[in-house]
């Protein structure tokens, strides 16, 4: 395929290959970020069924879903029953001329299946093997069903979340899958990267509890040094101040950031209050973490007098971080989404074209791309199993009617 050619991969990751047995979010999210970037992904499903995603989410009238084109763009779709010797005797020779498999079964189960990381590395001795799990691959926990939200408790984020006389809230979004996703990738190439030295595969394990302790910043070390164990606070954190959201005139929630001492003076000056700035009680970071409540009485006051665009604009001329929350429609709206295309159109087979956010991050040389939305339900068989795995058409035609693919 030429470069110019709309499906044609133009990421660092072009020419690995990779088998995806995930499930749900915490697997096929690494797999689409691996995909982002180049790599020619294989999702493996389960024949008249496939991965549950397939389900989930807002659909369209006609019963197809749209989170599924996301989280699944850039795949091919192969249906193998691995519950089935057969079935697992293909996996196993498409892995062995493949660079990557990811799967997020509970603990065991590839082993039951004889897809156990020391018999595969007989057959590839160059594969890695990402495997995402709730507590990780040892352990008391290990076999334990590990879904998401449990991770995010277990990491500490769930209880952090919320305002302090409630429960926990959660985040909006699967943030566990997806953290221990990213983590799986960012290992997933460090270790591509290790082989090219060693040349050798080896096993990353993601646990979603650990991806998100990972991002729990200093709590670890704060409880450990002084007991401090740091509680729900709402839409603030302690100390830091003024850095909440505020309301504005037309009820739109405006973000500022305000804290550092040389942007909270210039916050006062656009608020046209520069007093504010030398206020003994404001006048440094202590001060404003202790009269957080007042201070953001005072701005409350001010941004409730105007208009969201009229916020941002003082804001703005006076270098003071600040935003609005964003739902759907600001995003659409937005010019720097627009002129840095954040979010982009691909052609669907069905919807004619959807909208979707882009590849992130940028790369200036080596770009990653969509080339297309998810795929159907084993659309890729014959292709694969054609080209891939030299399998006569007869051949994939008995596996169909045998219901092993």
């Amino acid at each position: 395929m030429s470069n110019t050619d709309p499906k044609a991969a133009t990421g660092p990751l072009k020419g690995v290959r990779v088998i995806e047995m995930g499930q749900l979010i915490a697997g096929p999210f690494c797999g689409q970020l691996l995909g982002d970037f180049g790599a020619e992904v294989i999702k493996i499903e389960p024949p008249g069924i496939g991965d549950p995603m397939r389900g989930w989410g807002q659909q369209k009238k006609d019963g197809r879903p749209l989170w599924w084109s996301v989280i699944a763009r850039n795949k091919k779709s192969v249906t193998l029953d691995l519950r089935q010797a057969e079935g697992q005797e293909i996996a196993r020779q498409l892995i062995a001329k493949s660079d990557v498999l990811i799967e997020n079964f509970r603990p065991g189960t590839m082993e039951k299946w004889g897809l156990d990381y020391a018999a595969l590395s007989k057959l590839n001795p160059r594969l890695v093997m990402i495997r995402v799990s709730g507590y990780g691959q040892t352990g008391p926990y290990a076999k334990r069903p590990g879904y998401g939200q449990i991770g995010e408790a277990m990491g500490g984020l769930r209880y952090v979340i919320g305002e302090p006389d409630r429960v926990p809230a959660r985040a909006g979004i699967s943030i566990g899958d997806s953290l221990a996703a990213t983590y799986a990738c960012l290992g997933g190439i460090m270790a591509l990267y290790a082989r090219e030295k060693t040349g050798r595969g080896q096993i990353v394990d993601s646990a979603i509890y650990e991806a998100v302790l990972a991002m729990m910043e200093s709590l670890v070390i704060e409880y450990d040094q002084t007991g401090y164990v740091r509680e729900r606070t709402g839409s603030v954190l302690p100390g830091i101040a003024p850095s909440n959201i505020y309301p504005a005139k037309d009820g739109t929630l405006v973000m500022i950031s305000g804290n550092q001492d040389s942007v909270f003076k210039r916050l006062a000056v656009a608020m046209d209050q520069p007093s504010l700035g030398t206020d003994p009680r404001f006048v440094d970071h202590a001060g404003r973490g202790t009269n957080m409540e007042l201070l953001d009485g005072i701005i409350a006051d001010w941004t409730k007098s105007l208009s969201a665009d009229e916020i941002l604009k003082h804001l703005d001329a006076n270098d003071v971080p600040a935003g609005v929350a964003y739902r759907g429609p600001e995003m659409f709206a937005d010019a720097h989404y627009k002129a840095r295309e954040a979010i982009t159109k691909v052609a669907h087979p069905f919807f004619g074209e959807v909208a979707m956010q882009n590849v992130a991050p940028r790369m200036s040389d080596t770009p990653g791309n969509i080339r297309w939305v998810g795929p159907e339900l084993g659309q890729h068989n014959e292709a694969i199993l054609g080209e891939v795995l030299k399998m006569p058409a007869g051949e994939i035609a008995r596996l169909k009617q045998a219901k092993i693919i």
